[in-house]
């Protein structure tokens, strides 16, 4: 089946009591046992396995072409979960301008554990070949990354890996864009509280890969740790990757309109967009004047839902990496196009600006 298909029907088997064509949400703790240690249908104690999850797992697998998926409680919970199936020691390069949150659990927790990081311009293949050569197990890719909009070439690190693992966060990209396992990733990782879920009203994370013994791994610390998703959760996110195809196809329409028109703007410089999704930054010395004026634009952090967001990440989600090599600028703005009218989007930021509304 084609993407779009597969959407809506991988994990989505009728129900087979009723028919129903959702997976019905099973909020339930643990499960009747045939005899002792006859599971019925393999489920025990939803720590474990839950069959809301489970669909939801089996989706997420199809959409990025791996064989299996594993769904965690956040996105950072999924990151601990790649990081966990190594020992202390590991040696890790990772973007120098990643994520915030990422930035502080390598620093602040996992640092202090044994583990050892490097950080690079992963855009730069000679960079990256040169770090490559002091000894790398785990390469930690970030796609476009957060909020600086850098985009690595994938294959260029997996022609390069040796004998480094190499997980891709593809938040931002979505299966829909990228599908790094299809380029010879080793994992991707999603924070599905974005544009998998879609709709701002779940949080969650998953590692899919196609290495089994990878997946027992990563299996065996969802399990252990017990950052899984509840039901709901999961029921939701599956609801929302259903309409993936539609909502991106919105947002890199949106984020173009908003794009073309910042380009253009008087004292807007230094505007990023990948060419596709809905993720916009650009730089203004008024940063937090027009945060504060925005109105279709709401002030808030997280991205990827149907409603457009704006935040300053400086003050905001990536307060975490100041007075480091990965700190960003007070003037960045970052956006999150959603799927509005780009008119209205354009009309809200020259507003908050104090330029004329294009006509």
């Amino acid at each position: 089946m084609n993407f779009e298909t597969r959407a809506i029907h991988a994990g989505q088997e009728p129900d087979a009591l009723t028919g129903a064509v959702n997976v019905p949400i099973y909020q339930t703790s643990t499960y009747v046992q045939d005899g002792v240690g006859q599971m019925r249908a393999g489920y025990d104690y939803a720590r474990t396995s839950n069959p809301t999850r489970s669909a939801l797992q089996e989706c997420l697998a199809s959409l990025e072409g791996g064989r299996y998926g594993v769904a965690f409680a956040s996105g950072m919970a999924s990151i601990q979960g790649v990081l966990a199936t190594f020992e202390p020691g590991t040696r890790v390069l990772a973007m120098n301008d990643v994520y915030g949150g990422t930035y502080r659990l390598f620093e602040k927790v996992l640092r202090a554990q044994g583990y050892r990081f490097a950080y690079a311009d992963l855009t730069d293949l000679d960079t990256v070949e040169r770090e490559l050569a002091r000894g790398i197990d785990l390469i930690w890719v970030e796609t476009p990354t957060n909020p600086s909009l850098n985009v690595v070439d994938i294959e260029g690190i997996i022609a390069r890996k040796g004998g480094a693992f190499v997980a891709v966060d593809n938040t931002f990209a979505t299966p829909i864009y990228q599908r790094p396992l299809e380029l010879g990733a080793d994992a991707v990782v999603h924070s599905t509280t974005k544009y998998m879920g879609g709709h701002s009203d779940a949080v969650g994370g998953a590692v899919i890969v196609r290495d089994p013994r990878a997946h027992e791994g990563m299996k065996f610390v969802q399990n252990s740790v017990g950052a899984v998703p509840g039901p709901f959760d999961c029921f939701l996110v599956h609801r929302g990757m259903r309409t993936l195809h539609l909502r991106m196809a919105a947002h890199t329409e949106a984020a173009r309109a908003v794009t073309d028109w910042l380009r253009e703007a008087p004292g807007v410089s230094d505007v990023r967009w990948p060419g596709f999704a809905g993720m916009v930054c650009f730089r203004h010395d008024d940063a937090t004047g027009i945060a504060s004026r925005t109105s279709v634009f709401s002030l808030a952090e997280s991205l990827g839902g149907v409603e457009s967001l704006l935040e300053v990440p400086q003050a905001m989600t990536h307060q975490s990496v100041e007075d480091s090599d990965a700190a960003v600028p007070a003037d960045l703005v970052r956006l999150s196009c959603g799927i509005e009218d780009p008119a209205d989007l354009v009309a809200d930021l020259a507003q908050a600006m104090g330029l004329p509304v294009p006509a």
